[in-house]
């Protein structure tokens, strides 16, 4: 079922891992997987300490000679029930100015933990959303979809042996969770 732009939003914001789409010049299709915020209509992504080729990224590139992005987020499980993908399209620019990637990084490393421990230095690519799609095979968010926090189902197993007269009498018990 198509989702709401809200709902796609939702879900993008929620995803802990989404894939940058860019193109340069000569229409090659660039795609990798990326870590971000989104704040509003805006999408963050840094260039981080993670070890790269080069420091002349390809994605950096093609931003700056083709603005058109898209941010795809999704979560497969064998329970095709649960299928979802949002999708978010807009116009990106490189920035590296100190006092304007501070908020972004912040909220980065409010999201990562990793981004706390190590604070990346940028450049930060931003990316004003024009449009939100997506598509779910539930018309919305239920306890038995995952990849997305606050929905998945939790299970503790747990094990208890109650003693009556000198004998161990071994159940197991399985509690559910569900947030949401």
């Amino acid at each position: 079922m198509r989702l709401t732009e809200e709902d796609a939003r939702a879900r993008l914001t929620a995803a802990r891992v989404a894939r940058l789409a860019t193109t340069g010049v000569d229409g090659q299709p660039h795609l990798v997987p990326v870590t971000f915020a989104v704040d509003g209509e805006l999408i963050y992504i840094a260039v981080d300490h993670k070890p790269k080729t080069t420091v002349n990224l390809r994605r950096l590139r093609n931003i700056r000679e083709n603005p058109r992005v898209a941010v795809l987020a999704d979560h497969y499980a064998q329970d095709w029930d649960t299928l979802w993908w949002v999708r978010a399209d807009g116009r990106a620019s490189v920035m590296s100015a100190e006092d304007a990637i501070r908020r972004p990084l912040d909220l980065l490393a409010a999201r990562y933990e990793q981004y706390r421990e190590d604070r990346p230095e940028g450049p930060v690519i931003v990316i004003r959303v024009q449009r939100w799609t997506g598509w779910s095979s539930q018309s919305r968010l239920t306890s038995r979809d995952s990849g997305v926090p606050g929905t998945a189902r939790k299970s503790i197993v747990l094990k208890i042996e109650p003693v009556i007269a000198g004998q161990t009498f071994s159940t197991n018990w399985i509690l559910v969770f569900i947030s949401g």
